[in-house]
């Protein structure tokens, strides 16, 4: 690759594995805007139409931990170049669904190939630049990918309000179909590969179980009544899932989820870390335009204006923050990036219904710079003292609990608005603020296991 594009291939690379990115967290954002006209058109109601959002959420937190096996035994150019292919052709597919469940099968396999998907450049950066550019390249990486969730809700509204819903299921193919030619042309072939181990196939249907039937009794609660049975029995179908899978990965000589990994301190205190991450970011994405539609009455097209100079503001500080990341404490930067985020939260938390845009625009944008410190440090302090061969295994597991984080942290979130005040059958600005103060405390907790980091 060197001798072929000289010392800007590894650029070219990262611009690679970031479409593919882009693509997963632009068609996690993008649909939600389209959820009113899917729910007209095919004639379903709310607890169906939720599986269009927790089935991705689900299927792409689930297939992260299977992209390491998949990088052993295939490599980072076929993995990565097929699972964009895959994507393009349920995308479009999906587009065309005559019925919701068909589009929901299509959400679903979507998810499944974010999964793989996502946690490929994370691997890529840290195998191809070394430890003391490591930083930089996640910086530059994250404020092209951060762009998407800024411009997702725009995106979506514009293409729901001046064509058709079916196009935000479009939106993002075009995009992997450019990765697809790039994975080819700027990828590096694997030099080597360790000897073929077998698939923890009982593992991950474990997995994938326990977060399905999790998230479905956790969105079920929101709607209580003559559903107490059903959210009784998948949380009892969850436990009992999750404990046979931790005693599967505890005897599994290949597990899907490597747990010598997380027996380092700075591993796994940094693993918590991206779980408050995951809460922090998710969880606000979905606070914001909720907030100023419910409690301001903000079109869907201004709800994703206000999020856009946040957006800008977290571009920005990626590069920044990737740079201070290859020469100070991970520790250090991400004490500042929580102290940042949970001040932004607080600040919502005090807010009324007498301020204006700016100030809640402002409120975003200081989260946003609170996120940007935050992510390239917790991957450097992560992977940075992992062996090369263990670089798949730990890019899936940090990728994995950060997106864990995001799944759960929405559900807490809506439940916390659910159960809060209602005026006309809408959240208060009492409840808005409850959620805010929880969103803080997780997020604030979060110091003490990286006050413990060492790295």
């Amino acid at each position: 690759m060197k001798a072929r594009y000289g010392d800007r291939w590894r650029w070219l690379a990262v611009l690679t594995v970031m479409l593919g990115t882009m693509a997963t967290v632009l068609s996690a954002t993008v649909v939600n805007v389209a959820l009113p006209d899917i729910m007209a058109e095919f004639g379903i109601r709310q607890g169906k139409a939720h599986w269009l959002a927790t089935g991705f959420i689900a299927a792409m937190t689930t297939t992260m931990l299977a992209s390491a096996w998949l990088l052993d035994h295939f490599g980072i150019r076929k993995t990565l170049g097929c699972a964009m292919a895959v994507f393009s052709l349920v995308s479009i597919l999906g587009g065309f669904s005559p019925d919701a469940n068909t589009l929901i099968l299509a959400r679903v396999a979507q998810g499944a190939m974010a999964g793989l998907m996502q946690p490929m450049a994370m691997y890529l950066i840290f195998r191809i630049f070394p430890r003391e550019r490591r930083g930089q390249a996640m910086g530059i990486y994250g404020m092209g990918v951060i762009l998407a969730p800024a411009l997702g809700p725009v995106l979506g509204g514009f293409l729901v309000d001046q064509l058709h819903w079916r196009y935000v299921m479009f939106a993002p193919a075009p995009v992997t179909l450019l990765g697809v030619v790039m994975t080819w042309r700027f990828l590096p072939r694997p030099v080597t590969r360790p000897q073929p181990y077998r698939f923890d196939l009982p593992g991950l249907v474990l997995l994938g179980i326990t977060i399905a039937s999790s998230l479905d009794a956790l969105n079920r609660l929101q709607q209580l009544t003559g559903q107490q049975g059903l959210i009784a029995a998948e949380g009892a179908l969850a436990l009992l899932t999750l404990s046979a899978f931790v005693v599967r990965e505890r005897r599994a000589r290949h597990p899907l989820l490597n747990v010598a990994l997380l027996r380092r301190p700075a591993f796994l205190y940094a693993n918590i870390g991206a779980l408050a991450l995951g809460l922090s970011l998710f969880g606000s994405t979905y606070l914001i335009p909720l907030f100023v539609q419910s409690a301001l009455s903000f079109s869907a097209t201004e709800a994703g204006l206000l999020m856009l100079p946040a957006g800008i503001a977290l571009g920005i500080t990626f590069p920044i923050s990737g740079r201070l990341a290859d020469h100070y404490s991970a520790r250090s930067l991400i004490l500042v990036g929580i102290g940042l985020f949970s001040l932004s939260a607080v600040l919502f938390a005090l807010s009324d219904l007498a301020l204006g845009f700016f100030w809640l625009a402002l409120w975003a944008v200081l989260g946003r710079i609170g996120l940007g410190f935050m992510l390239p440090a917790l991957s450097t302090g992560a992977l940075n003292p992992l062996a090369v061969d263990e670089l798949g295994a730990g890019s899936s597991i940090i990728n994995f609990t950060r997106q864990l984080g995001g799944a759960y942290g929405i559900n807490a979130v809506a439940l916390t608005l659910e159960y809060g005040d209602h005026t006309g059958g809408l959240p208060t600005i009492e409840a808005f603020h409850t959620a805010w103060w929880l969103v803080a405390t997780c997020v604030a907790l979060a110091v003490l296991p990286v006050w413990r980091m060492r790295t």
